[in-house]
């Protein structure tokens, strides 16, 4: 079998699943003997770009408890999402499933609720289930005993919550609120004779990256150098070159940037949105907010930046903004932490950190995420289990969003539904010497949308990426991501990548064949797009 063979064609999936069937039941039977099974807390961010974890080496910033997850447990250097954007991607967490499967493709289909999904599958093993924090699907939450979630996006200052259908606005910040909330409910709420998983997902990092006042001046005098493909034009690639996600030209200086004037000079369309954001918080809010903002607003009219000198403006504040409200996401991982080792409870719990998707600091000049391109496409993730998996572990593998339901049901020793597309990667924490899959597939639907990204699918190995956007653009991409990371150079039409072409081109056929997707099912979601934009 060489290097681009899809793992698992037909024959190989029935028999690796009845292996698994198999010592799957020895592995619940062992558990169910001798050792209680594991609690499980998920911490899920928002937009949680791996870049801007220190963990991941790229001196950003500072996270010094999510890195102890990394320094007591596993880091897994390649773990990916199944469609970077944010409904969809928990979608696939909480199902198992891709996309097309689980039916939320985008933003705006709805979730169906009365499907299966994680936290139902572990209450039924006996597990005590809590939902904390953002969750940003319609509907009432399934599977959770108890739930304190945001409507929708949420708002940093002053949020609503809606605990057990109850709607009740809460003075403070939505990070520090939703770790007191997560807290609360692990001090006061749990029963502590059983399991419990604590799904905590915090908003931040999303957009409109507005920090707590503790943080306001914790990037203020660094100068961030831009991404050395910040200046991209975009060369071979017109699906990249049609984006609206551009640091320069589509950062809104009052909405994503905070400047608000109180004289409205600055011109904005979306002027009304963070005014309506603005005006949550409280009197004395709003001054220590005044205090720091007012400045960087005077600043800026003084300066009056105009072409590349605006670029590096802009980007350097966004940059100083969204790392501004990761380290309050740090801080409560840290609280955590702490209350797991005061109560003797962080041996026999998993702990994972991870992001609903990528995010784009810069790189090819973007904000955002969507594209399959690496870096909203590829997400931190970080798992500590001090009774079972080794300190400083690093896992190199393949993984995906679709794996999180099979792995946590592994650990727990409960059985999987057979329609659950995702592999437990526990064998890989276990160090293992397992086969293990050797190709990702990616979709993308949210197109006409928000950010003009052209939907498109493709497949990711170790060493290459094939992509495809179609609709009303016909294109293929091919990157040889060992001697481009970047992504910089589209091979597709290079002779001498002809093999490897035709390779990953059966790879994509046999990886859509396996996940149950097909051209049809890609137009059946793209008549309901537009007709839920008509409606």
């Amino acid at each position: 079998m060489n290097n681009y063979t899809v793992l698992f064609p037909w024959r190989w999936v029935v028999f690796v699943s009845i292996l698994v069937f198999l010592f799957g039941c020895q592995s619940d039977s062992k558990q169910a003997d001798n050792d209680p099974p594991p609690n499980i807390i998920f911490i899920l961010s928002d937009d949680h770009a791996y870049q801007a974890i220190s963990a991941y080496g790229h001196k950003l910033n500072q996270t010094p408890n999510i890195d102890r997850i990394a320094r007591e447990g596993a880091l897994f250097t390649r773990s990916f999402v199944s469609n970077s954007i944010c409904a969809p991607s928990r979608s696939a967490i909480l199902t198992g499933k891709h996309s097309h499967i689980n039916g939320k493709v985008d933003n705006f289909h709805p979730f169906d609720w009365n499907q299966n999904n994680l936290a139902k599958s572990l209450k039924r093993g006996g597990y005590q289930t809590a939902l904390i924090g953002k969750i940003h699907l319609d509907g009432t939450p399934q599977g959770f005993d108890y739930y304190n979630v945001l409507p929708g996006q949420g708002h940093y200052y002053n949020p609503d919550f809606i605990e057990n259908g109850v709607r009740t606005q809460h003075q403070g910040y939505v990070t520090t609120l939703t770790t007191q909330f997560a807290l609360d409910w692990l001090k006061n709420k749990r029963a502590s004779d059983q399991p419990f998983v604590l799904f905590y997902n915090q908003k931040a990092p999303h957009r409109m990256w507005m920090p707590e006042p503790r943080y306001f001046e914790a990037f203020e005098t660094v100068n961030f150098e831009v991404p050395n493909n910040f200046f991209d034009d975009y060369a071979g690639r017109p699906a990249a070159a049609q984006h609206e996600m551009g640091v320069f030209k589509d950062l809104d200086l009052v909405y994503d940037l905070k400047l608000l004037d109180q004289g409205n000079t600055i011109k904005s369309p979306y002027r009304s949105f963070f005014q309506n954001n603005y005006d949550r918080m409280s009197a004395e809010q709003q001054s220590r907010w005044d205090a720091h903002y007012q400045k960087i607003i005077s600043d800026f009219m003084i300066q009056d930046p105009k072409g590349q000198a605006l670029a590096l403006w802009k980007y350097n504040r966004y940059m100083r903004d969204y790392l501004s409200t990761v380290q309050s996401v740090d801080d409560g991982v840290g609280e955590v932490l702490d209350y797991l080792d005061a109560e003797g409870l962080s041996e026999n719990t998993i702990i994972i950190y991870t992001s609903d998707q990528g995010f784009y600091l810069g790189e090819h000049g973007w904000f955002d995420k969507r594209y399959m391109y690496e870096e909203s496409f590829r997400t931190p993730l970080l798992v500590r289990y001090p009774k079972k998996i080794k300190p400083g572990l690093v896992v190199e593998e393949l993984v995906q969003n679709i794996d999180f339901m099979p792995t946590l049901m592994d650990y727990a020793g409960l059985s999987v539904d057979p329609d659950v597309q995702g592999m437990s990667f526990k064998p890989l924490l276990d160090q293992e010497a397992v086969q293990w899959r050797n190709a990702l597939y990616y979709t993308y639907y949210e197109y006409p949308g928000e950010h003009n990204v052209p939907r498109h699918h493709g497949i990711r190995t170790k060493d290459y990426k094939l992509i495809h956007f179609y609709y009303d653009l016909n294109h293929w991409e091919l990157y040889d991501l060992k001697n481009d990371p970047n992504e910089m150079n589209n091979r597709y039409d290079d002779p001498s990548y002809t093999d490897i072409r035709s390779e990953l081109h059966q790879q994509l056929v046999d990886l859509r064949e396996l996940y149950k997707d097909s051209d049809a099912m890609d137009q059946y979601y793209l008549e309901n797009t537009l007709k839920n934009q008509e409606n």
